[in-house]
């Protein structure tokens, strides 16, 4: 069956509104958070209407079937990502999952293998939304570990010349995005994950622009640890996932403590449950799960080789069209070559701010800003970007509004 993103777009109700003096709903920000299905937002109100009660905190009919449900939806995100079921750990966001991992290697005792001291080396990049720097530059700074990084170059990729530097026998932790939400770059993980494991670090990723745009598969990835968010992969918002291979999940010290998460406690010690109970202390985001749970029932419906390419051939026709425009710089890879849907650009005379108002006076909703990677635009010297990111609702006509929208701003503005 053809893909065909105009029957898409009837699923997700919120494109049946206009915005903006009657103008359709162009939405080109799914990069911050994609629409929602109405499935997914069926299984979210089901859960509460029809299963309300604490997961795993019962013996009576609705906990049975609220749990069923919440570990439902992580047999359906195991298969999404090709982990095994008790890899997949439930937080509420990607930045929790991250922060959870950052944390914990901080309170790992002498002897795990996850303890970090003064000498030790964090390797990040240049390129990383602030969600994968921040934890690793407070673990550093609470272990006395060294924080290094790739450089990114004028192209928009990761300095892979620095690998033999920047991976050797200090380093502990190698924590990249997969896929830049700035630049759209899709970033090269054999290589450096080889290069990490060669000298026994252990490899963090940050998928939250990879696995809802792209086939994902941590069994053949070649990373240790893996997050991203659900309200990025048309899910709800209050729920992310954390998954980690179920050897270093039995090392790693806990995050939280408090209910469900132990195996048994006297009145001065406790000990663990097995993961991924360990890592998910306190009453579970039920509800959001269930709705992860059906958001990655319809990608998969869908296929995401299927929404990959059909993301492939809008960015191509976005990159060529806006490159015609002498005014417009893309912030960026300018081919498609390991490249994502996230295109930033620039435009001469115009303020990125200015002209995300101008375009939302259009009816098109695109992202302005530094994208939360200060680092990433100000070595680039491009500290505000506007960002178009696409998904699988949009189509060559949204493209096109876009170039009308800015080619229009260029006259409103000159």
């Amino acid at each position: 069956m053809t893909f065909n993103p105009i029957e898409v777009r009837k699923d997700f109700p919120i494109f049946t509104r206009t915005i903006r003096e009657g103008k359709r709903l162009v939405y080109l920000d799914s990069g911050a958070t994609a629409q929602k299905p109405q499935s997914v937002i069926d299984a979210e109100v089901d859960f509460y209407r029809l299963h309300n009660a604490a997961a795993h905190r019962g013996a009576h009919q609705l906990a049975e079937e609220a749990t069923d449900l919440f570990e439902g939806a992580r047999a359906k995100v195991a298969t999404f990502i090709g982990a095994a079921i008790d890899e997949v750990v439930f937080t509420k966001s990607a930045t929790e999952s991250l922060n959870l991992i950052a944390y914990a290697m901080g309170n790992a005792p002498i002897g795990n293998r996850f303890h970090l001291k003064a000498g030790d080396e964090i390797v990040v990049s240049q390129m990383e939304h602030h969600a994968n720097l921040i934890p690793w530059q407070q673990l550093a700074a609470r272990t006395g570990a060294t924080l290094r990084w790739f450089d990114v170059t004028p192209q928009g990729r990761l300095d892979l010349s620095q690998i033999p530097d920047l991976i050797n026998a200090k380093t502990k932790v190698v924590a990249l995005t997969h896929q830049s939400n700035v630049l759209g770059t899709i970033n090269p993980m054999d290589e450096i994950s080889t290069a990490a494991h060669a000298v026994g670090a252990v490899v963090v990723l940050d998928a939250c622009q990879s696995v809802p745009h792209m086939k994902v598969d941590v069994s053949q990835l070649g990373v240790d640890f893996l997050t991203f968010s659900g309200h990025k992969t048309v899910g709800p918002t209050g729920v992310g996932i954390m998954w980690g291979r179920s050897v270093l999940l039995e090392e790693l010290p806990p995050f939280l403590t408090g209910g469900s998460m132990i195996a048994d406690v006297s009145m001065t010690t406790a000990t663990w449950a097995p993961a991924p109970a360990k890592f998910e202390a306190g009453v579970p985001n039920m509800a959001q799960a269930v709705g992860l749970g059906a958001a990655v029932d319809y990608l998969s419906a869908i296929g995401m080789d299927v929404i990959a390419q059909h993301e492939h051939t809008l960015t191509e026709d976005l990159l060529t069209k806006l490159l015609a425009i002498e005014e417009v710089a893309v912030v960026g890879p300018l081919t498609m070559e390991s490249r994502g849907g996230a295109v930033s650009f620039t435009v001469a005379g115009i303020h990125p701010h200015d002209l995300g108002q101008f375009l939302d006076s259009q009816g098109i909703a695109v992202r302005t800003g530094h994208h939360c990677a200060w680092p990433l635009t100000r070595s680039l010297g491009v500290p505000a970007t506007t960002r178009a990111s696409l998904y699988l609702y949009n189509t060559i006509e949204d493209n096109d509004a876009l170039i009308d929208g800015v080619q229009s701003a260029m006259r409103y503005f000159k």
